[in-house]
Order: structure tokens, then sequence, then C-alpha cells
């Protein structure tokens, strides 16, 4: 299983030095992949282009880009473009459908058939992304065009699923899913088993399962606890990831942060990696020694992945 790190949204002027500064840290700390979400912070595809052209190596994908707000020929674009910025394949796109109170009550846009949506989304955007033209015209979206990105190659697509029919929909049609507030158990018996039938089904390569959860190496467990409740806590009222939780039995965000001693914290992440996921990416949420002993733990594990 592969280790990655997920970046921390910044603010400020110099917001785009620190973020690649932390990029570079991550890059020599030995860690397969960065990702950075898309709220409403920076741009995450433009602040990808702008950080990971200064690092080289290592692999940068969104986690996750919403759908509603860009039509997926524009996302496509700005997508190849970023790709042509980093060079040597390194960006994976991640996109999904975020949640109706931002998507219905921030954007302004019906959130009634999402995965509907998303299915005729996926029919413009990965052709484009493969370097192929997009026809289509369906309820939701329309496009008849050609890209001319001079980018060479496909920038491969993980499609944030959870549900069945979206779970289905990702191994059919993209290279796999990235999950956030699901833990292993709810990985082994749901999240595993729906997407790869799919792929398998498709004629499609084992799908990639990135699962992302928080992560603190620490002696002061309690505090720890307190401090994810108040980092996390609103994700168990969001349904989808209520969801998940349901089904891992948990009874709330607090429940899925990874804390605990260097071997109690490994251990975690290795029923992650016994559940089927493919990449575990750490989200740290404190400062100090506690931050320092999660990174060196989680570059130690890279280090053991890469060999």
């Amino acid at each position: 299983m592969r280790i990655g790190i997920l970046l921390g949204e910044t603010s400020g002027a110099d917001a785009l030095t620190r973020l690649t500064d932390e990029l570079a840290a991550a890059a020599a700390a030995g860690f397969s992949s960065a990702w950075l979400s898309h709220i409403f912070g920076v741009d995450a595809l433009t602040a990808i282009a702008v950080a990971g052209s200064r690092v080289p190596g290592i692999e940068l994908g969104t986690a996750v880009v919403p759908s509603y707000p860009r039509h997926p020929a524009a996302l496509a674009q700005q997508a190849r473009t970023t790709a042509l910025a980093l060079g040597d394949n390194r960006l994976t796109l991640g996109v999904g459908l975020s949640h109706r109170p931002v998507i219905e009550n921030m954007y302004g846009y019906d959130f009634g058939r999402p995965a509907h949506h998303m299915t005729e989304y996926l029919r413009v955007l990965l052709p484009l992304l493969d370097n192929r033209p997009a026809s289509f015209e369906g309820d939701t979206v329309r496009a008849e065009l050609a890209l001319t990105v001079p980018n060479e190659g496909r920038v491969p697509v993980l499609l944030a699923a959870l549900g069945p029919r979206m779970l289905r929909l990702a191994g059919r049609e993209t290279d796999g899913t990235t999950l956030w507030m699901t833990g292993p158990a709810t990985v082994r018996s749901h999240i595993a088993p729906v997407i790869a039938e799919a792929a398998a089904s498709a004629g499609k390569p084992a799908p990639r399962i990135v699962c992302a959860l928080p992560v603190c190496v620490t002696d002061d467990v309690e505090d720890a606890r307190v401090r994810a409740g108040k980092a996390f806590g609103f994700y168990g009222n969001l349904p989808s990831y209520r969801a998940m939780m349901d089904r891992e039995g948990v009874a709330g965000p607090v429940d899925l942060a990874l804390i605990g001693g260097e071997e109690q914290v490994a251990a975690r992440i290795a029923e992650v990696a016994a559940a089927g996921a493919t990449d575990f990416v750490g989200a740290l949420f404190t400062r100090g020694e506690s931050a320092e002993r999660t990174r060196a733990l989680l570059s130690d594990l890279a280090a053991q992945a890469s060999r």
C-alpha cells in the first residue's frame, strides 16, 4: 500500500509559497503522493500546477474537485493544462459530487439526481482527458468539442464514491475511488468488493482505492480526540459520510481518526491495507511534537512500501 499525505489548506498572500514548501517536505520525506482538497480556499488544480512545477517527482492529486460548478470540458482543459505544467504523468484528478448543502445552498444547482449527473458528466470529461473528442447530449450535460492542450498521454481519474451506484460507476468508468471518513471494515465489506466487481465486469484493471483518514501519533490520546472532534466533527452530519460511519459501527469522525502511539497507528494503517486499500493518505491535524512524530511514522511506512 502506497503512503501519501493530505496537504494543508493555506491562506494569506504567501499561500502558494507555503504550499510549495509543504510539498517539497513531503517529497523529501519519501511520500508517494500528495493530495490537495478543493473547498473554498485556493483552486486545487491551479495551486498544484504552481507548487508541483517547482517540486519534481511526487504524484499530485485533487481530493476532490466538485463537478457541478464546472462544465466537464472546462475541468478537462484545466486538468490537462495542470498535467502539462507538472510533466511526467504526475497528476491524478479526483472528482466528486460534493454535498447537497454546498451544491444547492451555496452554488444554486439542483442536487436531485447526483449519480445521474455524474454518469453524464463522465461521458464528456473522460474522453477529453484521454485526448479524444467528446460528443454527448444528455439531460444535464451537452458537449461537442475537442481540446488541443499539448500534453501527452491521459490524465487518470478517481471518482469519490461511497454508495453502490457511484462505486459501480467508478469501477466501470474510472481508475478507482478516493475515500474520506471511511474506515477499514467498510472498505473491506463494501467499498473494495463493489468497485472491484464493477471493474472486472468492464474488463478493466483492479481499481485504485485511496483511503484518506485523520492521523495523529501522540501519547495524549484524549487531547488528540478533542482536537479531532473540533476539526472533523461536522462530517458526521453529512449524509454520505454518516452512512459510512454507520456501516463501520462508529459514533462519529473522532472514532475514525487513527490516534495513538507509533505501534498503534501503524497497526491501524495496516488494517486499511488489509481491507483492500491501495493507498493510505494521512490527514494531519495537530502541530508540534505530535505532528513531527506522525510525519516520521508515515515517512517510515512510505519507505517500507517502496522497497
